[in-house]
């Protein structure tokens, strides 16, 4: 882990990374090449049913300043300009998409060794405010994830966050939803070599009273393989298989089946990522 509690988004992604991460039913695309300038060009389909998207994505940096440009199929352009580091520690995101003229929105995020905070503001007259902070240190963190909406005075979100590590596992416990929905995680780290590990979620909805548990595990075949498995308990298995088949350029094969409907025909998806 890196120095200090990181971002709220933090709080919690490891354990959902092993159970969410590259699991798709899609069929998606990329290539990425790169100009004597040093300039990022990426190319990416994705086939949804009889649904076919497509984008450009452009990556241009100089110096500290990194900008990324992407226009898809509904020729939508999107905006990210990011400043690294203007001051210790500090980072600057400006963002916005057109022909939408209430995308508009800067964000700042601040890592401390024993804090990280990320606000952001909506460029319009009654914009959007959100604030997320998180306090702690390597060992334990605490966080608020707030959004306020000037428009009507009112709270759109009202989450909060707690996070343990040690070493070899990491346990959160995350409210969200105003409250009503309280989510906990664990991800232990079962051997380094082998990028095995395990981990657990389990969300309990209040209004409802329903409880979702998904468990997984990873492991890495070899130095450029690795496979995954998860299942919850509503039945629903998933695997897959992600293989490096040259430095950068990944090629995954996953695919989900319902237990409890064993007769209905297994979801597969491919993903395809080429890199020089």
């Amino acid at each position: 882990m890196g120095k200090g509690p990181g971002l709220y988004s933090d709080i919690g992604k490891k354990a959902r990374d092993l159970l969410y991460k590259d699991y798709q039913s899609d069929h998606k695309f990329s290539v990425t090449t790169f100009t004597s300038t040093g300039v990022a060009i990426t190319s990416s389909g994705t086939r949804k049913g009889e649904l076919f998207l497509a984008d450009v994505a452009i990556k241009l940096k100089n110096k500290n300043i990194t900008t990324d440009l992407k226009v898809d199929t509904n020729s939508n352009l999107f905006t990210t300009i990011t400043i690294d580091e203007p001051a210790p520690g500090l980072k600057t995101i400006f963002s916005f998409t057109a022909p939408d003229q209430r995308s508009g929105k800067v964000e700042l995020q601040y890592l401390h060794e024993y804090a990280g905070i990320s606000t952001s503001i909506g460029l319009t007259a009654t914009p959007m405010v959100n604030f997320s902070g998180v306090t702690g240190n390597n060992l334990l963190s605490l966080g608020t994830d707030l959004s306020f909406d000037t428009a009507t005075g009112n709270f759109t979100k009202c989450n909060a966050g707690l996070s343990y590590s040690k070493s070899d596992l990491i346990a959160s416990l995350i409210l969200n939803d105003k409250g009503d929905t309280l989510t906990a995680s664990y991800y232990h780290t079962v051997s380094p070599l082998t990028n095995t590990a395990v981990g657990a979620e389990l969300t309990h909805s209040f209004s409802s009273n329903e409880n979702t548990l998904t468990i997984g595990t990873q492991h890495a075949l070899d130095p450029l393989t690795l496979v995954k498995a998860r299942v919850n308990n509503y039945g629903k298995a998933s695997a897959l298989i992600q293989h490096e088949w040259r430095p950068k350029s990944l090629f995954t094969i996953s695919g989900e089946v319902d237990t409890r409907a064993i007769e209905k025909s297994a979801k597969i998806g491919l993903a395809l990522a080429l890199k020089p």
